[in-house]
């Protein structure tokens, strides 16, 4: 990774009528005249370039600078370079990415394009990267490297020292040494300052920590974030069943996990199918494809209120001022369903609740909703007295506003839990989606109570 100092965006961009005029007249003079400017600040620049002038970009700077451009560019430029760089060009500058970063790119290349380009990398980067791409993206072996130091458990610390200095002109990410036994399983694991400040003579695993913490390589990327959260790793080790290492997953990756991760919760609660893309990098049919899918869910959801309502018509048209009340109602359960929702989505991604927990859960949501109910029914019953209509209709009003907030705030809660144990993103368990639940059980207990109070 290039040690550039980092520009901000908005002088970055100042730098680009510059750039274009190097890109027309001698782009040989490239890599000199951006030489001070980190790779992420070179990419913003990239992104407001045209195709062509792109593509001469890349091809003008060194493969190992071009990769470290293409690793920051967004999904949806870096695709289109790639498909459009011939495929030495693209291989050149995919042999020089790091391991990770390089299958990560062709897994996100049409087939027939990624197969082209795999088969005309160096054999020994070839082999490798179809190694990391038999495994799923989303999982410890989609996201590891395999660029780390393994040494034998009695080499000693001098000598880790003299071939650390060899492999950081070469290696990603050296923050950490694995010791490997006689079956070349790992046994420990030596962190930088721990190898700086050991004798010179101490073998390594003198100095080495064997409770180290590992994964398998098809464990949720999400597992491996939080695992790497808890125990302020650098780095999480990937192993098979004879625990040997396979590769790491690194902390910079596991930010881009969680980025993700984050993004996909953000989008699933707010009622739209998770985007990989940028708001503005994102086709126009495949957003209305994306936000009119759940849209056509919810509005079949809504579509049970409107037939519970109309199955109830005659019991509101006998009590008309019931019907000034409907939309408090109804956006109050939905507000403490969402409520509920986010923070059972929120507890599952990071660990801090489980399906086990699901009493404990219930009985909280229970009490919960009985108190947050309690409040503003009460409130809805004072207003309700205001309108002047009766004590009847308040008292219906108020109970009904209790019970509903109630409701809302179990059904979101479980929602996601049911989600989970099903097998599936409990973001799905999207606010819409809660209130549009709560709604139908809104209505009916409106009605039932004010048959109970008034007789309607």
């Amino acid at each position: 990774m290039s040690q550039a100092t980092a520009v901000p965006g908005a002088f970055a961009q100042l730098l680009l009528p510059e750039l274009r005029e190097i890109l027309a007249r001698s782009p040989g003079e490239l890599d000199d005249a951006t030489s001070e400017i980190h790779p992420a600040d070179l990419a913003e620049l990239v992104a407001a370039l045209k195709p062509r002038e792109q593509r001469t970009f890349l091809t003008a700077l060194p493969p190992a600078r071009s990769a470290d451009v293409l690793e920051h560019l967004d999904d949806t430029t870096r695709k289109k370079l790639l498909i459009a760089l011939d495929d030495r060009t693209a291989a050149s500058i995919l042999n020089a990415a790091a391991a990770d970063d390089r299958a990560d790119m062709l897994a996100k290349l049409p087939p027939s394009r990624a197969a082209t380009i795999l088969s005309v990398l160096a054999r020994a980067v070839r082999e490798e990267t179809a190694g990391l791409l038999a495994y799923p993206p989303n999982t410890a072996g989609g996201r590891m490297t395999t660029e780390f130091v393994a040494l034998p458990e009695k080499t000693r610390v001098d000598q880790a020292l003299a071939l650390v200095r060899r492999a950081a002109r070469e290696k990603e990410a050296l923050h950490t040494l694995y010791l490997t036994g006689a079956a070349n399983e790992i046994i420990g694991v030596v962190s930088m300052q721990a190898l700086l400040a050991a004798d010179d003579r101490a073998t390594l695993i003198d100095v080495a920590d064997k409770s180290f913490q590992s994964v398998p390589p098809l464990a949720d990327q999400e597992e491996v974030a939080t695992l790497i959260s808890k125990y302020d790793l650098l780095a999480m080790p990937v192993v098979d069943v004879q625990r040997r290492l396979l590769g790491i997953v690194t902390v910079d990756d596991v930010v881009d996990v969680v980025v993700e991760e984050a993004t996909e919760d953000v989008q699933r609660l707010g009622g739209v199918s998770p985007i990989e893309e940028g708001y503005f990098q994102a086709g126009f049919w495949s957003l209305v494809r994306k936000r009119g899918l759940w849209l056509l869910v919810i509005f079949v959801g809504e579509l049970l209120t409107g037939t519970v309502l109309r199955r109830f018509e005659d019991e509101f048209r006998g009590t008309l001022s019931l019907v000034f009340f409907i939309p408090l109602i109804l956006s109050s359960g939905g507000n403490s369903g969402s409520q509920s929702a986010t923070l059972v989505t929120r507890g599952l991604a990071v660990g801090d609740v489980r399906l086990a927990d699901f009493a404990r859960i219930f009985g909280r949501e229970v009490v919960m909703g009985l108190t947050l109910g309690a409040f503003l029914g009460a409130v809805g019953f004072v207003r309700a007295m205001m309108w002047h209509t009766g004590a009847g209709v308040s008292a219906v009003v108020g109970m009904t506003l209790a019970g509903v907030v109630m409701a809302g705030s179990i059904v979101g809660a479980l929602l996601p839990l049911g989600f989970k144990r099903l097998g599936v993103d409990p973001a799905f368990a999207s606010s819409p989606f809660v209130a549009s639940l709560v709604d139908v059980v809104g209505i009916v207990l409106y009605v039932l109570i004010a048959k109970a109070v008034l007789g309607v």
